[in-house]
């Protein structure tokens, strides 16, 4: 029976592969009241720390970059409350929403090519959905479904200040989640574990292989040892032989009969 391989980061240290979500054996079950202490800790950590970084830096201020995306408010509620879930995962993160603003983006920029701005904001409503809608494909395509993603691809067709920043827009959202994903491996590696995979989920255990059952012998059909002793040849002489035979007591009588008196 093949066994699955031996995960990468058990070659790590433990002082860091326990903050990269690795664990030799499954962590027991916590108790409601932890698994809601440190939801909420870590959705205040992460949203706080990414409104810090884009509000309270010149560098982005200057550039009008917005204080938070705010799809990543739905990135929060998987990331730090549901982080079992495959959609929680770095991989989804990471990828629904990089590819989720470049999507928006692209869209965007083709519907600027209308005559007017007035004619744009006409039918930002179409850019929006097709913005959206294709994203949600993009995402299936390449295994990062994120749902927050369609949001980011949403608000770079519809948001103002979103759509201002065109291509910037890309490394706003790579920070934001390099924030967020940095934060959840802290508050969720404490008491719990976090991530279940980065790349690619683990593997099923493979089932047992099933006994082999040895098929059962064949019928093989015994004729009757009486009909055969019958039907031979030479029984069939003898019972010819006794039929023929004359009877016993005919014969005494006619011995009898010749016998001198």
């Amino acid at each position: 029976m093949s066994t699955a391989p031996p995960n990468r980061l058990s070659r790590l240290p433990t002082y860091i592969s326990r903050w990269l979500g690795y664990r030799p054996t499954p962590p027991a079950a916590n108790p409601p009241y932890v698994i809601w202490l440190w939801s909420w800790i870590g959705a205040f950590c992460g949203i706080s720390l990414i409104q810090a970084v884009f509000q309270q830096s010149h560098y982005f201020v200057e550039r009008g970059v917005p204080s938070i995306v705010a799809s990543y408010g739905a990135s929060a509620v998987l990331i730090y409350g549901a982080l079992d879930a495959p959609l929680a995962q770095p991989r989804g993160l990471f990828g629904g929403h990089i590819l989720g603003s470049i999507t928006g983006i692209c869209i965007t920029k083709l519907f600027h090519h209308l005559p007017t701005e007035a004619r744009f904001e006409q039918l930002d409503w179409l850019a929006g959905s097709l913005s959206c809608a294709t994203a949600i494909v993009v995402m299936q395509m390449t295994g990062t479904m994120h749902p927050p993603g369609g949001a980011t691809a949403l608000l770079a067709a519809v948001d103002p200040d979103v759509r201002a920043l065109g291509w910037y827009f890309i490394p706003v959202v790579l920070l934001s989640s390099t924030l967020a994903i940095s934060v959840a491996l802290i508050t969720n590696n404490i008491q719990r574990k976090y991530p279940v995979y980065w790349i690619q989920p683990p593997a099923p255990p493979a089932a047992p292989a099933a006994p082999a059952v040895a098929p059962p012998p064949a019928l093989v059909h015994k004729p009757d040892s009486t009909s055969t002793a019958v039907n031979t040849p030479d029984n069939r002489s003898i019972t010819n032989d006794k039929t023929t035979t004359p009877d016993s007591a005919s014969i005494s009588g006619t011995v009898s009969d010749h016998s001198p008196v």
